[in-house]
C-alpha cells in the first residue's frame, strides 16, 4: 500500500514524502489496525487519517471538538477538490440532512462532526447507511477521565463502533501522559495495544522559565530581539490581551488582541493579519491556535501561569514548526503560584452555584423542563450573567463544568454567511416562476449567479443580490423568507452570535446529577496537574525539556543545553584547574571499569564532594560520559558491566 499512499500525498498535498512515522501510522491503519497516534503540536495529525481514507473506499468519519478546525479543514479539502463537509451545534436541519445523505450516498470522502452529535439518533440512523472506512478521533485525549480535558460525550464514540464493526479506528492527540495512553486505548476498545509515538523532544524549541517582577519590560526585549518571524502572548483574561496588545504598539511593536468575545469577523480578519506576517505579535486567550499551522512562530510568551503542563506544552509547541530555532518563555511573578491557585479554587464553584445557574440558564432561553434535547440557541454569557446577577467567571467555569458532564456543548461566535438551496426540482421551477412572477427577477439571478444552488447549500450575500437587482437588503431578505415559506428554498441567515446546544433535555434541579463524587474527582485531578506546574516553574536545577518529556513518561538524560537552567550551568568555568584535575581522574578509572556515581567522591580525596560531583554533572550535560541504565558512569561509547 506504500506505493499508492505515496501517490496520494504528492497527488492532492505535493509533499514528495511522509514525515517520520506517519507512515507506519497510515500502514496501521490500512491494514484495519485500531491505532493510537501520539505527534506532537504541528506534527502533521490530519495527514495520518486524510491520506489512508483517500485510499480506502467509503467516507471516513472525523469526530472533533474543534468547529474552526472542522470548518478549516473542510475549506481546505474542498480547495484541493476533495468533497467534505462538517456538522456541528446551531446548523440549520436541512444541512445536517444533507450532509448525512451526501454521506450515505457516496458523495463525501470526509465527515468532520462534533462528539455531541454521536449521542444523537439521527446520527446513528445515518451511520447505518454509510459504508464508513474510517474511523479518526481528533484530540482523542478528551476521552479520558485522567485527561486535561476530559469530555463525557468523546465516551459515546465506542457505542458507535458496533454499527461499523470492521472500520478501524485512528485516535490522535499531540499530548498524553502514559496513563491517558492506556486509557484512551480503553475506552474506544481497540482490539489489541498499538501505539506509535514520536518523542515529544523539540530539539528546536527552547523552554525558559524566567522569574522577573517587569514582565513588559522583558517582553518587550524579547521581541525586540526577534530578528525575523512572528510571536504569540498567551494571558488568561480576555481584558489583558487588549491591554497588552495595546502597550506592544505604543512600544514600537506591531500587535494586536484575540480572544473568543471579538466578533467573528474581526477575530478571522485579526488572524489573517498575524498569518500573512503583517503583524508581528499577537496576544490571545489560550484557545488561540488549536489546527493553525503557522510554521515561523519564533517567539511564544506565556505572561500567566497555565492550568496544566498538558497546556503549556501545547501553546508553547506552536513555535518552531519550520524546525528552525525557536524559544518558548513562562514569565513568573512573586504573586503568580498564589494566582493560580485561587484560580483553581474559582474554577469550581460550589454545587448549589453551579444548579442555579444550570436552572437560571433554562429560564433565560425560555425552556421548559424535559425540552430542549440537541437543540442550539443563541447565548450572551454578559447579558446572561447582568440579568440574573451571577458573576462571570462562575457563569464561565459552571457552564464548562456542566459542559464536560455532558449537559451543554459551547461555541464561540463564528461569523457563518447566509446560505440558499433551492428545494424545488428542475420541474417545479417553470411552473413556479409562472405561476409567482413577482418572484422571477429573483429565482433568475439566484439560478444564474450560483451554480449548485439546485444540489447543494450556497453562500450569499445579500448585500450583494441588493446592489445588483437595485433593492435594499431588507426587501432581498423578505423576498427569500417568503420563497421559503412557499417551500421553494431554504434560507439560512447569516448568524455570527455565540451559541448554547442542550446535550439533554432540560432537567428539574431537583434531579440535576452533576455528583459529588464526580465533582471531587475532577477538582482532585486538577489539583495534581496545577502542582504540576507549580513543581515545573519552582525546580531551577533541571533541564526543562528534560522535565516536561518525564511528565510525558520520557526518560532522557540529555539536556538541552539551551534553556533558562542550562546557561545557568553552562556558565560553571570547567577551565578551572581543580575541576581539569577532576575530571582528568574520573575519565582516566572510566577507562578502566564502569563507577557507581557514590564512588565518584573517593576517587578524587583530595577534592571538595561538592566540586566532584558538581564536574561529573557538567560532564554528564555535556557528553563527555554517560550512565548506564543502573545509573552507573561510564566512558562515551564503551560497553561496561559491573560484574
Amino acid at each position: 500500500m506504500s506505493d499508492l499512499t505515496r501517490a496520494v500525498l504528492v497527488k492532492y498535498w505535493g509533499y514528495p514524502s511522509f514525515r517520520p512515522m506517519q507512515e507506519d501510522i497510515v500502514d496501521s491503519v490500512i491494514n484495519g489496525h485500531d491505532t493510537l497516534a501520539l505527534l506532537p503540536t504541528g506534527g502533521g495529525k490530519s495527514i495520518c487519517f486524510q491520506v489512508p481514507a483517500m485510499a480506502m473506499d467509503g467516507v471516513c468519519i472525523v469526530v472533533t471538538p474543534l468547529i474552526s478546525l472542522m470548518k478549516d479543514q473542510v475549506q481546505h479539502l474542498k480547495h484541493i477538490n476533495i468533497e467534505a463537509a462538517a456538522i456541528y451545534s446551531g446548523m440549520h436541519p436541512s444541512e445536517v440532512e444533507m450532509a448525512y445523505n451526501n454521506a450515505a450516498f457516496g458523495n463525501l470522502k470526509f465527515l468532520y462532526v462534533s462528539p455531541e452529535r454521536l449521542m444523537t439518533d439521527t446520527f446513528i440512523e445515518a451511520i447505518k447507511k454509510m459504508k464508513v472506512c474510517l474511523l479518526a478521533i481528533d484530540e482523542s485525549h478528551c476521552i479520558s477521565q485522567w485527561g486535561y480535558d476530559f469530555r463525557p460525550p468523546y465516551l459515546k464514540i465506542a457505542e458507535v463502533r458496533p454499527y461499523i464493526p470492521n472500520t478501524p479506528v485512528l485516535a490522535l492527540t499531540a499530548t498524553a501522559t502514559p496513563k491517558v495512553v492506556d486509557d484512551i486505548q480503553f475506552r474506544l476498545g481497540f482490539k489489541e495495544r498499538n501505539v506509535f509515538q514520536t518523542s515529544y523532544e523539540r530539539k528546536n524549541v527552547t523552554y525558559n522559565v524566567i522569574k522577573v517582577a517587569d514582565k513588559y519590560g522583558l517582553m518587550y526585549r524579547l521581541f525586540m530581539k526577534m530578528e525575523s518571524g512572528s510571536g504569540i502572548v498567551y494571558v488568561r483574561s480576555r481584558k489583558r490581551t487588549k491591554v497588552i496588545a495595546d502597550w506592544l504598539q505604543s512600544a514600537g511593536i506591531s500587535a494586536t488582541f484575540y480572544h473568543a468575545g471579538i466578533d467573528a469577523r474581526t477575530r478571522d480578519e485579526r488572524q489573517r493579519l498575524w498569518m500573512d506576517g503583517k503583524i508581528k505579535v499577537i496576544v490571545a486567550t489560550n484557545a488561540f491556535g488549536m489546527g493553525i499551522d503557522k510554521p515561523d512562530v519564533r517567539v511564544v510568551v506565556h505572561m500567566d501561569l497555565p492550568d496544566s503542563l498538558e497546556a503549556y506544552f501545547q501553546e508553547a509547541g506552536r513555535a518552531g514548526r519550520d524546525l528552525k530555532p525557536s524559544e518558548a518563555f513562562l514569565l513568573v511573578s512573586d504573586a503568580d503560584i498564589k494566582q493560580l491557585k485561587e484560580n483553581l479554587q474559582q474554577s469550581y464553584p460550589e454545587l448549589d452555584r453551579i444548579k442555579a445557574i444550570y436552572d437560571s440558564v433554562g429560564n433565560y432561553l425560555q425552556i421548559p423542563v424535559g425540552a430542549g434535547n440537541n437543540q442550539s440557541y443563541n447565548f450572551d454569557m454578559n447579558e446572561f450573567a447582568k440579568e440574573y446577577g451571577f458573576s462571570l467567571l462562575e457563569v464561565f467555569n459552571s457552564l464548562k463544568l456542566m459542559e464536560r458532564e455532558g449537559f451543554f456543548a459551547l461555541s464561540e461566535a463564528m461569523d457563518t454567511p447566509s446560505q440558499l438551496f433551492i428545494k424545488a426540482s428542475r420541474e417545479d421551477l417553470y411552473r413556479f416562476q409562472v405561476e409567482y412572477a413577482e418572484f422571477d427577477t429573483m429565482i433568475k439571478y439566484l439560478l444564474r449567479n450560483y451554480p449548485g444552488i439546485l444540489s447543494d447549500f450556497v453562500k450569499i450575500k445579500e448585500e450583494q443580490i441588493s446592489l445588483k437587482l437595485g433593492i435594499d437588503v431588507e426587501k432581498v431578505e423578505n423576498t427569500l423568507k417568503k420563497l421559503e415559506k412557499y417551500n421553494f428554498l431554504t434560507y439560512i441567515q447569516r448568524n455570527d452570535k455565540p451559541q448554547i446546544q442542550y446535550l439533554t433535555e432540560r432537567q428539574d434541579t431537583r434531579n440535576f446529577a452533576l455528583s459529588d463524587e464526580v465533582y471531587r474527582d475532577r477538582k482532585d485531578d486538577a489539583t495534581k496537574r496545577v502542582q504540576a506546574v507549580i513543581d515545573f516553574v519552582n525546580n531551577d536545577t533541571e533541564c526543562r525539556s528534560v522535565q516536561l518529556l518525564r511528565y510525558f513518561g520520557e526518560k532522557i538524560k540529555t539536556r538541552c543545553g539551551k534553556c533558562d537552567v542550562c546557561n545557568i550551568r553552562n556558565q560553571m568555568n570547567i577551565n578551572d584547574e581543580e575541576y581539569k584535575n577532576i575530571s582528568d581522574i574520573i575519565l582516566d578509572e572510566l577507562k578502566k571499569r564502569v563507577v557507581p556515581l557514590y564512588e565518584t567522591p573517593s576517587l578524587a580525596k583530595n577534592y571538595l564532594e561538592e566540586k566532584v560531583l558538581e564536574t561529573v554533572r557538567w560532564m554528564l550535560d555535556n557528553g563527555t560520559i554517560e550512565q548506564d541504565e543502573n545509573g552507573n558512569l561510564k566512558e562515551k561509547g564503551r560497553q561496561w558491566s559491573l560484574f
